[in-house]
């Protein structure tokens, strides 16, 4: 048996049930126990979701959750915290109600035995940079998500960047999520735009302007000026929302990428996703010494629920074998 020369690991946002969940076929428990079974043993969790009476985390649910750990064989790695900016109607949180917001979910995180927290795009560097030392003492890493269409060289990246460098606070870091890596327009919110009735000319349109990464930004006049009516319009402004840059850029901030939000949409029958070139991907973290979770994240389920069941199920799993293919884990022959 051949030892994979990496540490990465593999891992499960319980957001890729959000349908099962919704619909109440799957519960908290059965998602652990899916992801246990598939191998992805690092779980992530968006309270918000998935706690009853969150903010409030109360006793019995962390002695639950803990349990679940146990049984299944997984472990807590991350929680996805939302800083509520629009909490009141006629006002923005100020400076010191954001910092306290992600200081409360620091607090769920440690309850939950988690010892990352992703910081969703929109947290300004200077709550950030004020937020680090709580959650440096309650030995909990706040990571930024960097999500597209963002990318490091953004202006807003850029910010939180200095900071990150500045400070050189242990507990501040990156989350890049592979929605920044989107090289071919995905297939699933092209067949679903049709199905809702999008003109197949000016759907073909936009997908062959974004494969060959052209002037997606100009796709919203070419669609007004072909006629195109609110689906040709939603899917135009989609295509400026994904982005494809190449993976080797995470290699200048690996030291501080701490998690991975593995998005996909669609994973084929033959484990390859259709989108994301996670063979080129993987290569990377892997050169750069990346030791963290690549946590599945599968968003195809909202654009294949109007015809289709969705089996998320079957897609994370096809994810992982994909993952376990690439970090050259062994399967039962080998091992």
């Amino acid at each position: 048996m051949t030892t994979p020369a990496h540490q990465i690991k593999r891992g499960v946002s319980l957001y890729s049930f959000q349908e099962e969940y919704f619909l109440r076929t799957m519960s908290v428990e059965d998602c652990i126990r899916v992801a246990g079974e598939i191998g992805a043993r690092g779980i992530e969790i968006i309270p918000e979701q998935m706690i009853p009476g969150f903010p409030q985390v109360t006793d019995e649910f962390v002695e639950q959750w803990s349990a679940w750990m146990e049984r299944y064989g997984t472990t807590p790695v991350a929680t996805d915290l939302f800083l509520d900016t629009k909490l009141h109607p006629d006002r923005w949180l100020t400076r010191e109600e954001q910092v306290a917001s992600v200081c409360r979910d620091v607090d769920v995180a440690v309850r939950l035995g988690a010892t990352i927290v992703r910081a969703i795009i929109n947290t300004p560097p200077e709550v950030m940079e004020e937020a680090a030392p709580y959650a440096e003492e309650k030995g909990v890493r706040l990571l930024l998500e960097v999500h597209a269409p963002f990318h490091y060289g953004h202006p807003w990246i850029l910010e939180h960047l200095e900071v990150m460098y500045r400070t050189g606070s242990p507990a501040l870091g990156l989350m890049p999520d592979m929605g920044t890596y989107v090289e071919r327009f995905p297939r699933v919110v092209s067949e679903r735009a049709l199905r809702d009735g999008a003109k197949p000319e000016l759907v073909d349109l936009i997908t062959r302007t974004y494969d060959d990464h052209g002037d997606t930004h100009a796709l919203m006049d070419v669609v007004n000026y072909r006629g195109g009516g609110p689906v040709d319009f939603g899917l135009a402004r989609q295509a400026t929302h994904y982005i494809w840059s190449d993976p080797k850029a995470m290699l200048e901030h690996m030291p501080l990428i701490g998690h991975i939000q593995a998005k996909f949409y669609e994973m084929t029958p033959d484990e390859v996703e259709y989108s994301i070139p996670y063979d080129r991907i993987v290569p990377v973290l892997v050169e750069g010494g990346f030791d963290g979770h690549l946590s599945s994240e599968y968003e195809g389920n909202r654009h294949v629920q109007d015809a289709f069941p969705v089996d998320s199920v079957e897609q994370v799993r096809r994810q992982h074998a994909m993952f376990a293919r690439l970090l050259g884990e062994p399967t039962g022959e080998d091992a």
